[in-house]
């Protein structure tokens, strides 16, 4: 089965809701190789696949994408093949081009961070700035885009270890 290699990027609301790590999941049950970035425009995702897998690849993205997704445009462009080793979620790029990226507004704490801020034995209990990529302050902490932990007000407070390797893995 002959490969291809394709750039698809995803302009609207997928900056700050977990859609990187989203992708990450379904590139890992596809068996997909590339990457996936957040960019001054969006996201941008280069994966290796045949054709008939590309198209599951972004029905998925489609149908299943975070409840916050909104997803504006979806351009697939096809690349030469260069033979990808992994799958793996790369540090944003901010090429100065025209800031486009869409933030979602603020969303109240979710249920399963309201339980664990409730939760003595939990180590976030009564932690202020409980959230997680379903819920919590996005729109009013941000500095600039694109959106990156570094690049909000949250930068200013170090994570635990813990907390960092969680933040690492995504």
């Amino acid at each position: 089965m002959s490969k291809n290699r394709y750039e698809i990027k995803i302009k609207g609301i997928v900056q700050g809701i977990g859609f990187r790590p989203f992708i990450y999941k379904i590139a890992q049950q596809l068996n997909l190789k590339g990457w996936i970035k957040n960019s001054a425009q969006g996201v941008t995702i280069q994966v290796e696949c045949h054709p008939k897998i590309l198209k599951s690849f972004t029905n998925k993205i489609k149908q299943e994408k975070p409840t916050p997704a909104q997803l504006d445009s979806l351009e697939i462009q096809q690349l030469d093949y260069r033979g990808y080793q992994k799958f793996e979620i790369k540090k944003s790029e901010d090429n100065n081009q025209n800031k486009t990226a869409i933030i979602p507004t603020d969303l109240a704490t979710c249920n399963e961070c309201l339980k664990e801020l409730f939760n003595q034995n939990n180590r976030r209990y009564r932690y202020p700035f409980i959230n997680c990529t379903n819920c919590g302050p996005r729109y009013s902490i941000i500095k600039a885009l694109p959106y990156d932990r570094i690049m909000t007000t949250m930068n200013e407070f170090t994570m635990c270890s813990q907390c960092q390797q969680e933040y690492d893995k995504e």
